[in-house]
């Protein structure tokens, strides 16, 4: 039983410590919108702390860290079209037939 009870008290701590880790990177976004940066770096910097805190939630609060590699495989294609997803706008945009008309 007092095995069983140590576990319980380890994975409550890293949940205290997820939880806090997640209370500070939103304060850090908030803290970053007050600098006025340029639109380009205030996007990057805002997607980079996204990106950080989805990873804490995903991996430990839906317990994505302990999963098979399915799970992962599944979490990779999402990504991947997350990125095409991303390129097809700007290729748009920097398209040269398109600049030239």
């Amino acid at each position: 039983m007092e095995q069983n009870a140590e576990n319980v008290r380890k994975h409550v701590r890293v949940y205290f410590i997820i939880f806090g880790s997640l209370l500070f990177l939103t304060i850090v976004t908030v803290a970053i919108s007050s600098l006025h940066l340029s639109v380009g770096p205030a996007i990057a910097v805002a997607l980079a702390v996204a990106s950080i805190k989805a990873f804490l939630v995903a991996g430990y609060f839906m317990h994505l860290l302990s999963e098979r590699k399915v799970i992962y495989a599944t979490l990779a294609l999402t990504a991947l079209f997350f990125v095409v997803l991303m390129i097809l706008p700007v290729s748009h945009f920097l398209d040269p037939i398109r600049i030239l008309h």
